[in-house]
């Protein structure tokens, strides 16, 4: 079968032309391989025995393209002439089927914040085949926000224009900054509305349906195999297909024949020993992806097993976040309420997950065999990959003993002086190695631009004020101190209600800090840093002979690897902000930018945030005072925007400005 399938690869490689819309090569052949629900009614159910039941996008009225891709375009072979046309937003807006396209949702469970969910599927993302390019490559297409499903539980299937713009930018940057991800080609937004209550607030409001195309090797993750786990203890709940082995196996032996051939080739004889090699490769992803993660600053939000793909790339952008100031502790989804999900523990995280998945496969795949190597597998994968990487960050070529101490103490610094993360990164290239005529200026030029990326006495203390009530907190303040025992009684709440007290602890003893005093304790901070930095890029001058080659050479590996450009969250809000109004060229501005995150060259005097005139995005805030749900907001599904905020003239390189800094998104 599998020379076949190459053979049938090859012929199309050799015979195909780049293709228009109507004439895109399908081969769907997830839906040939593995069982497909035999109800034909799109009605909310347990599918059982299945993994795909078919079902076709919802209609839009008006649909218009805001944005789009061609890089990832041009993975399915299309070109932009055809992007032009105004059928394309029909298309991709779910009106039109491409011929060849045959539409399905796919089944799969899901541990969400540790709790095995049961079923959970496609509930707004759709199948709509596989496109096979003239280069031999298989990318599945899905639109996402398509209408209701059998998954969709008690929502419409559909999703709005904030969080569709948050996510097609996202999917992108991250590509172009090298990290594995879906692809995003399209957005469409359209006439038809739905109604959102952004806040949580009880005052919903209308927002238009908005759809994403969606491009990936395959969208099979870890959930997809949960859907034979049996009963969970914790929650009550199973998976439809509880115990069904031939499913398993069907599902395993696709994924590994399909994406993972030399594994299939190498192994195929002995299915043990090839589901064993299978799950390692993918926790060693996993790993290396994690890793990626960690050294660009990038947060997912909800690392749940349903969104952890099979292949080692980012998917399901939701509540995810950049950081800005670095803070270990970062939480960039608002509801992630016990911090499960912080930056420092992505790593963590992604391994429980992996541990999940060994725990699915356990019917063909002896737990003996996967419990005694999972942190060896994970953790060798992942410090290679974050120990090379910070290496290039830090413009260190040789491996030192101390390296891994000094990348900590860099954070640490950051941490303590408040530091933005990418831009503390990037400068680091302006300094040459200490044999050089002008290091002691470049140094101290280095020192005052770390200053100027740390953030102000304010700031910090805004980081520490409490997200919760304060007379709900003081209530809780007031029990702790009388009754200790009834709040932790409360579970997991208990650990919030713990934490924002530590947060208020901490503010409280800051409130003698003063810029003065903050920038005092900043400059003794990275003037330790930087005599540390300095003592290892001795080690790097041992045995040198052409320092003006070497210094070059450092700075190219520095700024292709540290990024100039990311999206902030501060940057998607003005771009959703001027979309909402019928102005998509901010989105497609951004997108640009994002193309080219390294760039120490682009020009962005023409490529400035969408001027909008303050006196009248003041006038525009007052106005929506009086209207449900308040001024805007952005996010996979809300974001909180103070009335104070304006979308004035920034660059997209700079610290965010201080509104930025009490976006939510959950």
């Amino acid at each position: 079968m599998f020379f076949l399938r190459k053979f049938y690869t090859t012929l199309i490689r050799s015979s195909s032309k780049m293709a228009s819309l109507e004439s895109l090569n399908f081969d769907n052949l997830a839906l040939k391989s593995l069982p497909l629900d035999p109800e034909k009614d799109n009605s909310i159910r347990q599918v059982s025995g299945a993994c795909f039941s078919l079902v076709k996008p919802a209609p839009v009225e008006n649909p218009k393209m805001v944005v789009y891709s061609m890089s990832a375009l041009k993975l399915l072979d299309i070109e932009e002439e055809d992007m032009k046309k105004p059928e394309s937003a029909e298309f991709f807006g779910g009106n039109r089927l491409l011929p060849g396209s045959q539409t399905a949702a796919h089944c799969y469970c899901g541990h969400q914040f540790g709790y095995f969910s049961g079923q959970l599927g496609d509930g707004a993302a759709m199948y709509l085949g596989e496109v096979v390019n003239t280069a031999g490559e298989r990318w599945e297409i899905q639109l996402k926000g398509a209408g209701p499903t059998p998954y969709s539980r008690h929502s419409d299937g559909r999703k709005v224009l904030r969080s569709t713009i948050r996510e097609f930018l996202c999917s992108e940057a991250m590509h172009h900054l090298g990290i594995g991800t879906t692809r995003a080609g399209t957005c469409v937004t359209s006439d038809t509305t739905v109604v959102r209550d952004i806040f949580y607030d009880g005052n919903p409001i209308k927002e238009r349906c908005t759809l994403v195309l969606r491009i990936a090797p395959t969208f099979f993750r870890f959930g997809s195999f949960e859907v034979v786990r049996g009963l969970s203890a914790d929650t009550g709940r199973k998976g439809p297909s509880e115990g069904n082995m031939e499913l398993l196996k069907t599902m395993l032996d696709y994924c590994i024949q399909t994406f993972y051939p030399e594994i299939w080739s190498a192994h195929s004889s002995n299915k043990e020993d090839m589901y064993f090699e299978f799950w390692c490769e993918v926790v060693r992803r996993t790993a290396r992806l994690v890793a990626d993660w960690q050294c660009v600053g990038w947060c997912h939000g909800v690392l749940n097993t349903d969104n952890m793909s099979i292949m080692g790339i980012t998917i399901d952008y939701g509540p995810f976040g950049f950081l800005d100031r670095y803070q270990a502790d970062f939480i960039c989804n608002g509801s992630d309420d016990g911090g499960r999900y912080t930056y420092q523990k992505q790593p963590e995280m992604c391994k429980w997950n992996c541990k999940k998945l060994a725990d699915t496969i356990k019917l063909v795949l002896p737990p003996a065999r996967t419990e005694p190597i999972l942190h060896t597998v994970f953790d060798d994968a992942f410090k290679e990959r974050y120990m090379a990487t910070m290496r290039k960050k830090f413009g260190l070529k040789k491996e030192e003993p101390g390296d891994k101490d000094l990348v900590d103490s860099f954070l640490e610094a950051m941490e303590n002086s408040g530091a933005d993360f990418t831009n503390s990164f990037r400068c680091l290239s302006r300094l040459p190695l200490p044999n050089s005529s002008d290091f002691e200026e470049r140094l101290a030029q280095l020192k005052d631009h770390l200053l100027s990326q740390c953030c102000t006495a304010e700031e910090l203390k805004t980081q520490y004020r409490p997200r919760m009530d304060p007379r709900q907190l003081q209530m809780f303040i007031q029990l702790m101190q009388t009754n200790p025992g009834v709040l932790s009684a409360l579970g997991p709440r208990f650990a919030t209600i713990a934490q924002e007290i530590e947060r208020l602890e901490k503010l409280q003893e800051m409130e003698s800090v003063t810029d003065e005093s903050k920038r005092g304790e900043d400059s003794a901070t990275w003037t330790d840093w930087l005599s540390k930095y300095t003592d290892r890029l001795r080690q790097e001058e041992e045995g040198l002979t052409d320092f003006d080659l070497a210094n070059s050479d450092r700075v190219k590996v520095m700024n292709a690897t540290n990024p100039r450009f990311i999206l902030r969250n501060y940057i998607a809000e003005n771009a959703i902000k001027a979309a909402e109004k019928g102005d998509y060229s901010e989105v497609r501005r951004v997108l640009k930018i994002l193309e080219n995150p390294y760039s120490e060259t682009a020009d962005l005097g023409d490529l400035g945030l969408n001027d909008l005139d303050l006196s009248q995005q003041q006038a525009d805030d007052s106005q929506q005072e009086t209207k449900p749900g308040g001024p805007g907001a952005s996010s996979s599904e809300s974001s909180v925007l103070p009335q104070s905020a304006g979308a004035g003239r920034c660059s997209y390189d700079s610290r965010p400005p201080e509104w930025a800094s009490t976006l939510r998104v959950t």
